[in-house]
């Protein structure tokens, strides 16, 4: 089975924003419900481009790839053989770091609403 790609600027939103639906509609719940989920159940491998986007604020990437933890059922480990980051622009660089340290700390409990 081939990879699949998924840019966060070109396939979701240029300005993801926000934890919850309730936040709008570029949240990282949203971008996790509608995006990353259903390409990682398929068990093909995802490569996340983080290139284009305005930001990347902590809330919604920890309930984006955090959330795929707490919420998906997949364990940290399962995650590591399937999702692979890009990111070319220096500024981008430091975000797969913090993307796994996210992955690392989430549980099967829910983050307090």
């Amino acid at each position: 089975m081939s990879a699949q790609y998924l840019s966060i600027a070109k396939d979701f939103s240029r300005f993801p924003s926000g934890r919850f639906r309730s936040d709008g509609p570029n949240s990282g719940e949203a971008f996790r419900e509608d995006h990353l989920a259903p390409k990682l159940k398929s068990g093909a491998q995802l490569v996340v481009n983080l290139d284009g986007v305005a930001g990347l604020p902590s809330s919604f990437l920890e309930e984006a790839f955090g959330g795929l933890v707490r919420h998906h059922d997949f364990s940290p480990s399962q995650l590591e053989s399937l999702l692979r980051f890009e990111a070319l622009t220096p500024r981008m660089q430091t975000y797969p770091k913090m993307i796994w340290g996210y992955i690392a700390r989430a549980t099967l409990s829910e983050v307090a609403r």
